[in-house]
């Protein structure tokens, strides 16, 4: 729950999950055995044994690596300043605190923001035509959430949601489509909840929100004229070239923005946003926090803008830098922010936990579905042969024959025949 905040960025490619972690799809040529044709692999331009390929591609080996794990080496940064200036008795005391009401307080709220979130991801895959029940919507986001929290990046889970919720509809495009319009939809809610109460309600940013969302609207007022005159100076050539970007916000606005879509929507990612910020109070209220959810929401909206960012542990990172200053800021104490930050990530690690349990339910289902149908293929195999030995066996002479010289039997005999005999 706490890392599922996240959207899918440019480094959430449907290709970064290559493992499938709870088997092939159901209608996948890997499970069914029928042969996966492969793509033709084409040589480089340059040659494979160039220097300039080896020294191009290896640029490029290295920059994919330091794009894919600059996110964890600056959650790990965060946290290690965030240690060495505070200490860990901070950490300790966090877990010190959590006990079995809290923990049980935090499963439930988890399950209701859970099954809002897949009900909210069924009304943009119904939009976008793509059939989805609401029971195997929870499962997936439970397993998506369990892997958000427990692999680093905070993002994985909803890519491998993606990515087997496509393949298992036949369409790997309009599946991610689906998960990363959902996704956008919460964000979207959250944005615009946070910047009500961070610009009406005293916070430590009151005053730095306002400025920026002045400067936030000169910039958006200057783009859409730059963007009016520029489209007017280039007449027909522009549509061209934006027409895939503009038949993605067709689609987003098609799948958002439906008649029978956006009540729900929109009704899904409050009540959702609404469970986050009871999670926060709760860890507050945990870590000895007398404040009031007034005080705490703004605080709560800043945890949760920042455990947007695609800089963490499985969600550890940002959060608890942007809590403890937050706490500190309003006077409260870093850290006792710190301490609620803790609290709050281990809260949102129970609630995600159900999908540990459906992520190996799954993988044991996906393990013996190989061996029911190689079992009973057998058995099908020996049906087969045992039909087929018995009806087109070759057939024995009726006669034997009466000669040894195969040239010389008679045409009844079942013998090749000479021209002679005939």
């Amino acid at each position: 729950m706490s890392a599922g905040l996240e959207t899918l960025g440019p480094s959430a490619a449907p290709a970064a999950v290559t493992p499938d972690l709870d088997g092939p799809p159901p209608n996948h040529p890997a499970e069914s055995g029928a042969p996966v044709a492969q793509a033709p692999v084409s040589a480089p331009a340059g040659g494979s044994g160039s220097p300039e390929a080896d020294g191009t591609s290896g640029a490029r080996r290295l920059s994919a690596r330091f794009r894919k794990h600059i996110g964890t080496a600056a959650g790990v940064l965060i946290l290690g300043v965030l240690l060495w200036r505070l200490g860990t008795g901070v950490f300790v005391d966090g877990l010190r605190r959590i006990d079995g009401t809290t923990l049980t307080a935090a499963v439930g709220i988890g399950l209701l923001t859970t099954v809002f979130s897949a009900w909210r991801w069924c009304l943009v895959a119904r939009e976008l035509r793509i059939e989805l029940p609401l029971g195997a919507a929870v499962a997936d986001y439970y397993r998506a959430l369990f892997l958000n929290a427990a692999l680093p990046g905070g993002v994985l889970g909803d890519v491998h949601r993606a990515v087997r919720h496509g393949q298992s509809a036949g369409d790997i495009g309009r599946g991610v489509r689906s998960v990363v319009l959902e996704r956008t939809a919460g964000q979207a809610v959250l944005v615009a909840f946070g910047a009500v109460v961070l610009l009406t309600q005293p916070s430590p940013v009151l005053t730095q929100a306002r400025e920026g969302a002045l400067v936030l609207a000169v910039v958006v007022v200057c783009g859409a004229a730059a963007f009016a005159v520029v489209r007017r100076r280039r007449g027909s050539s522009g549509p061209g070239r934006h027409q895939a970007v503009r038949a993605a916000l067709v689609e987003a606005r098609g799948a958002l923005l439906a008649r029978r879509a956006w009540p729900g929507v929109a009704l899904s990612s409050a009540l959702v946003l609404a469970g986050h910020l009871a999670m926060f109070v709760l860890a507050a209220r945990d870590a000895g926090s007398s404040a009031s959810v007034a005080v705490l929401t703004p605080l709560a909206l800043l945890a949760l803008l920042a455990m947007g960012l695609p800089l963490n542990v499985g969600g550890w990172g940002p959060r608890e830098g942007a809590t403890a200053w937050a706490f500190g800021a309003a006077g409260l104490g870093a850290g006792t922010g710190l301490t609620v930050a803790v609290i709050y990530g281990v809260l949102s690690f129970a609630a995600a936990l159900p999908g540990a349990v459906v992520l190996v339910v799954r993988w044991g289902a996906a393990l013996r579905r190989p061996r029911e149908e190689e079992s009973a293929g057998g058995h099908r195999q020996c049906d087969d042969s045992d039909v087929t030995k018995e009806k087109y066996a070759p057939k024995a002479s009726v006669s034997p024959a009466r000669s040894s010289f195969p040239f010389s039997a008679a045409a009844i005999e079942g013998r090749p025949m000479t021209p002679d005999s005939v």
